[in-house]
């Protein structure tokens, strides 16, 4: 239930099948929410960058590329100016507490395990549920001036 403090000024939602190619329709999704709400181009450069990231992981891990599978996102805005980005995939989750860390010097070469590193220092929130199946992310809103 929200409260009358909150109203909601911007819902969407989209569901997508789990195929590459489909995260341009994300990235429209985005680009779309941007203009309307007039976002900085930090703000939307930290959107796009882990929403991406969080979409491709779950096509490609989560829904193992499987084109039955869907991916849905949903994008809201409340008027207490934080935009809030829920992606969950149809696949059996992971483990995200046991995820190692990209900066330590074992794991600078490696190729994966960057993505929940940049969504934690780019969103001011990360939320796992559904045993990361689920994966909320929160902005505080900064538009351009």
């Amino acid at each position: 239930m929200k409260s009358e403090a909150e109203i909601v000024v911007m819902n969407k939602k989209l569901i997508i099948e789990s195929k590459i190619e489909n995260i341009s329709l994300v990235e429209k999704a985005i680009d779309d929410c941007s203009a309307e709400l007039k976002l900085s181009s930090e703000m939307y450069g930290n959107i796009l960058i882990s929403v991406i990231e969080v979409v491709t992981n779950a096509i490609i891990h989560g829904n193992k590329l499987d084109k039955t599978k869907k991916v849905l996102i949903g994008i809201s805005c409340s008027d207490d100016k934080h935009m809030t980005f829920t992606i969950e995939d149809q696949g059996n989750g992971f483990n995200y507490e046991i995820v190692p860390d990209p900066t330590l010097p074992e794991n600078l070469e490696k190729p994966h395990g960057r993505g929940i590193f940049l969504m934690k220092n780019l969103a001011n929130k990360v939320i796992f549920e559904n045993k990361g199946s689920k994966v909320t992310l929160i902005f505080k809103i900064k538009v351009a001036k």
